[in-house]
């Protein structure tokens, strides 16, 4: 039968957190593909390359409005938001916002994480994260020729 002693439980809860402390240590320093606390704020090209979404911050938030489109002849989508209400979650991991699919005119939920090699990733999801698309978003120049929205003809 073992028998413990108030200085030998003092000793037990000392080694018990220090294990904690090391271990919470090792998960901090665990290497991750995200640069902590880096916002994906400016120009990026969509995953297809037909686009550039600017994202800036709103509110407490972030949101993103296409700003240049490859294909001049659909000026009227120039300045949709196209992403919203996005919220800082932890380092690297920004969530709980929407995106809109231009092409089906449809919101998804999104996860936008700033990648190490400067790309963006993108989750765009339906509720649960397991029904999901990942895009990667390339970084575009900041000096891109930006859209205009056309105007309407006044006949």
């Amino acid at each position: 039968m073992i028998h413990i002693t108030s200085g030998s439980t003092r000793s037990a809860a000392i080694w018990f957190g220090l294990v904690v402390t090391l271990f919470a240590c090792c998960l901090v320093s665990l290497p991750s593909d995200a640069k902590p606390g880096a916002a994906p704020l400016g120009l990026w090209f969509e995953h297809t390359g037909r686009g550039a979404v600017e994202i800036t911050s709103c509110g407490d938030g972030l949101c993103g409005k296409l700003v240049w489109l490859k294909d001049d002849q659909n000026t009227g989508a120039c300045g949709m938001e196209i992403i919203g209400d996005v919220q800082f979650v932890t380092a690297g991991r920004w969530d709980n916002g929407w995106i809109l699919d231009p092409d089906f005119g449809q919101k998804f939920d999104v996860e936008l994480t700033p990648l190490e090699n400067g790309d963006l990733r993108v989750l765009g999801y339906a509720g649960l994260k397991t029904l999901s698309q990942t895009m990667i978003w390339k970084r575009a120049p900041a000096d891109l020729r930006r859209c205009t929205r056309a105007k309407a003809s006044l006949r």
